[in-house]
């Protein structure tokens, strides 16, 4: 076998090939020549090495960008694409204040002024593949979620109710523009104590699998704007739309620890309930990792007001006000 570093460096030049085989040569050659002309075309007429065509990879995808894009990040922009297996951080954000989205949180509630809840949610995600640059939430990417969202009483901490819910999204970032698309699944669970304590209380069988789509628009890179909307094609209790829509104001590059104000809204409108839903406010400071793939820890004041986050009470007026510790990824 031949030692590639032996070959030779060939150089092509399309314009002195077409004119080699347009003089002096009969059709056929001219044809056949036109063909070799077209190919070298396609590759620019630039110089190639032999060696480089035996023993190179493919060159990376390069995207062009603008000025405005690149600066919506906190670092120099690497704008080579690339296939990641398990990469670091996300293309497309929690909402902050929501109440659906899987993330880790604990939060201390009054309850339209006489009960007192203790409201966590313990979740987690994990971003599987992406085609994009690193350290750069461009892209493709494919995240899995999941999370149970718990409401325990202030005094005994007694289980009163659990939401559990688990996503399969596909996302994708490019600039200020971001989206999401994929499935959730969503189920409702009373807890024993509140069994044990409410004896013949009617149980809800509330759940629902749906499809969804989100976009948020970055204009600029502490605020985003985003509106989503799911429809479920299998579902008890639960109706087949819900849409969603909001803004959060915070640090989205490295804060060190004094850290930075923020201030998310949400409001969640669910057909079973025609419509209506609920608003949700928060408001205080914000800590972002030295690491540009790390989440956001917040704390500050909640404010709650519309139907139970709670879906085996779905339909119960709540107006909440507390304090709350979130991590979002």
């Amino acid at each position: 076998m031949r030692n590639p570093s032996k070959f030779p460096a060939i150089t092509f030049d399309a314009a002195a090939v077409l004119q080699q085989y347009l003089v002096g040569h009969n059709h056929t050659l001219i044809k056949t020549g036109l063909l070799f002309v077209i190919i070298l075309t396609l590759c620019g007429g630039f110089p190639v090495n032999a060696q480089e065509l035996i023993t190179s990879e493919a060159p990376p995808f390069r995207p062009d960008y603008s000025e405005t894009q690149t600066a919506q990040y906190c670092s120099p922009y690497a704008e080579i694409w690339e296939r990641q297996f398990l990469p670091e951080g996300f293309i497309y954000g929690t909402y902050w204040a929501s109440a659906a989205e899987p993330r880790l949180s604990t939060q201390i509630v009054n309850v339209s002024g006489d009960q007192t809840y203790v409201e966590s949610t313990m979740g987690g995600r994990l971003g599987l593949f992406r085609f994009g640059p690193h350290d750069t939430p461009e892209g493709f990417q494919f995240d899995l979620l999941g999370g149970a969202k718990l409401r325990q009483n202030w005094g005994d901490l007694d289980v009163i109710a659990t939401d559990y819910r688990y996503d399969l999204l596909g996302t994708y970032g490019d600039g200020p523009h971001r989206y999401k698309f994929g499935f959730y699944h969503v189920s409702s669970h009373l807890g024993d104590e509140f069994l044990l304590n409410n004896v013949g209380f009617n149980r809800l069988n509330y759940y629902r699998d749906a499809f969804v789509f989100g976009y948020s628009y970055y204009a600029f890179p502490e605020l985003r704007l985003y509106a989503e909307t799911s429809w479920s094609f299998h579902n008890e209790i639960s109706e087949p739309w819900e849409f969603q829509f909001g803004f959060d104001y915070g640090p989205t590059c490295p804060t060190g620890p004094q850290g930075k104000p923020f201030i998310a809204f949400n409001t969640h409108l669910r057909e079973e309930v025609n419509f209506g839903g609920n608003v949700a406010l928060q408001a205080g400071w914000a800590w972002k990792g030295d690491n540009i793939t790390a989440g956001t820890l917040r704390t500050g004041l909640y404010y709650y007001n519309g139907e139970s986050p709670q879906f085996s009470f779905y339909d119960e007026h709540e107006m909440q006000i507390g304090v709350g510790l979130w991590y979002d990824y």
